[in-house]
């Protein structure tokens, strides 16, 4: 199936909020990591149950609990019940494939954000589901693979005296967004090589594949657009919110993540215009090759029309012939063929013909 179309897992009629999962995925065990932490301490447990993220919810420091798989609807559903999440936010969670949005449900918000890779053996673009849930005091982040891109905000957050850790939970939602978008960056980067190899691929001929490798570098620019486009949206969205559950201060940090993405989608309409250009330069290569060999068999053609002209007189076999009985009829013959050949050559190359 192609990346770009996820199949829906909810069948029709099925009651808005039940949680569907793929049959291969039942029972699937997920991994839970849980930080608490505010301006002077900090508790870390990366092997954390969904039992000790229930107490978090009274503490007073900002909680950050982050989950690996999103396949166990029952551990989702308590944790769902706990925190009061809204039935509606436990569908989309447990359904990969949304389009990036923001819902705002007034007690909490919900983000969904596509996260990129890239998947150096089949040298291609992936992207997964990223959920976000925004609360007073805590954030809760759900992930479909078990790789973690999230390790430079715990990095921060394990630094002492760091912004992060003086602001609010507001703040932590903003840098896992911010961090989720600076990842588009290097995605970015490995696509531009790509790129860049290709333009030396045509530069010097070379493979005959290549058609099939431009064909696939436009399609993962046609993943980064669909998945980087919805993205601008949420963070707009997020810095016009008119509730407590985001202060003025972390909306002027927005910006800057917004300016990032305004600046990735100008970087993959740029791809899409070369890779374009790609194309249409390893059509005209084609072309001009192919008039390159039109152009010397027409040539040959030509120089033999009156060759083949001469060759058909004296293989009439008519009896009065007097060329046939001399006896140098047929170096004569052979002479005024060459001589004709030199002479269109000349009359050619005169010409800038060849």
């Amino acid at each position: 199936m192609s990346k770009l179309f996820r199949k829906r897992l909810k069948k029709a009629g099925q009651s808005p909020g039940t949680l569907t999962v793929p049959e291969r995925e039942w029972g699937e065990k997920i991994a839970v990591s849980l930080i608490e932490y505010d301006k002077t301490h900090i508790t870390e447990n990366p092997r954390a149950t969904i039992k000790d993220c229930l107490v978090s919810l009274d503490k007073p420091s900002i909680t950050w609990i982050n989950i690996h798989g999103i396949y166990d609807t029952q551990a989702i559903e308590t944790l769902g019940r706990h925190f009061g999440l809204h039935p509606l936010m436990l569908e989309d969670i447990v359904t990969s494939g949304q389009r990036s949005k923001l819902d705002d449900y007034k007690k909490s918000i919900f983000i969904v954000l596509r996260l990129l890779k890239y998947n150096q053996d089949r040298q291609d673009i992936e992207d997964e589901q990223v959920s976000i849930i925004l609360g007073s005091n805590y954030v809760i982040t759900f992930e479909e693979a078990p790789e973690d891109v999230f390790d430079p905000v715990r990095d921060r957050i394990r630094k002492k005296n760091s912004i992060i850790t003086q602001r609010g939970a507001d703040y932590l939602c903003y840098a896992l967004m911010d961090c989720i978008v600076d990842h588009a960056f290097l995605i970015l980067e490995k696509l531009d090589e790509r790129i860049e190899k290709l333009e030396l691929q045509l530069l010097n001929k070379e493979p005959k594949t290549l058609v099939t490798d431009i064909q696939r570098v436009k399609h993962d620019i046609v993943l980064l657009r669909k998945s980087v486009w919805p993205m601008r949206e949420v963070i707009g969205q997020f810095r016009r919110l008119d509730t407590p559950l985001i202060k003025d201060t972390t909306k002027l940090y927005m910006q800057d993540v917004y300016d990032h993405t305004i600046q990735v989608i100008d970087t993959i309409e740029s791809f899409r215009d070369v890779s374009g250009g790609l194309l249409d330069i390893h059509l005209s290569n084609l072309n001009m090759r192919m008039n390159e060999i039109m152009k010397v068999l027409t040539i040959v053609a030509t120089i033999f029309v009156p060759l083949t002209f001469i060759a058909s007189i004296f293989g009439m076999n008519f009896e009065h012939m007097p060329e046939l009985h001399s006896k140098w009829g047929y170096p004569i013959s052979l002479g005024v063929m060459a001589a004709v050949a030199l002479s269109m050559l000349f009359f050619f190359r005169r010409n800038k013909w060849i």
